[in-house]
């Protein structure tokens, strides 16, 4: 199977990130992001950032997603990304990290919307419009369906893309982050989609 076609495979993600902006209940999806301490067939036990250990059931069917570094001077005009980011005072957003979509996920969840980066984040899924290397970094104008955002990404900020995964990469020590984990009554939540930092990364979002 083809890079693209396997990529065509995660555009489920789509629905997944379509309710990123939502206020979550506790019965409604909820976002992971930790350490794989252990899998036991499909059971995952993660130890998320800032709290005890969980347990991940996965689907039959998982999808699973490599994240890995992407070079910020690769970032060109047309290019789909999500930014985290926090709001500055000139109006500006400060990137905390920078997702360059693959081409098969263009247009998930499209907007500017609030985040669980960091207090006060948001998230922006948009098009460059034009992007300028500066001494502090490099400063990415993005646009998307109700508006448009000037982003300057600090030369320190995280940035990354999407590669085809599968499980073998979910192993103890690999950091993961998960959009839409789904709570369970007996405590436990259920999976289709696990994206995991190669060699050793942690995934930024």
């Amino acid at each position: 199977m083809t890079a693209c076609l396997r990529f065509s495979s995660i555009a489920a993600l789509g629905v997944a990130l379509s309710i990123a902006g939502s206020a979550f209940a506790q019965d409604k999806p909820v976002r992971v992001r930790g350490e794989i301490v252990a899998l036991d067939g499909s059971m995952m036990t993660v130890k998320p950032r800032g709290g005890s250990d969980i347990r991940i059931k996965l689907a039959d069917n998982v999808g699973v997603s490599g994240v890995v570094p992407f070079k910020v001077e690769d970032i060109k005009p047309n290019s789909y990304i999500g930014v985290s980011s926090i709001p500055q005072p000139d109006g500006t957003q400060r990137a905390i990290h920078v997702l360059v979509f693959p081409e098969a996920l263009r247009g998930v969840a499209e907007g500017h919307f609030p985040w669980d980066n960091q207090p006060q984040s948001m998230m922006t899924n948009a098009t460059v419009q034009e992007t300028v290397a500066g001494v502090d970094g490099q400063t990415i104008m993005v646009k998307y369906k109700d508006g448009e955002k000037k982003i300057v990404v600090p030369k320190d900020a995280p940035v990354v893309t999407y590669v085809p995964g599968s499980v073998a990469d979910l192993k103890p020590g690999a950091k993961i982050f998960i959009v839409a984990a789904v709570p369970q009554p007996d405590g436990t939540f259920t999976a289709a989609r696990v994206n995991v930092g190669k060699d050793g990364l942690t995934p930024p979002m």
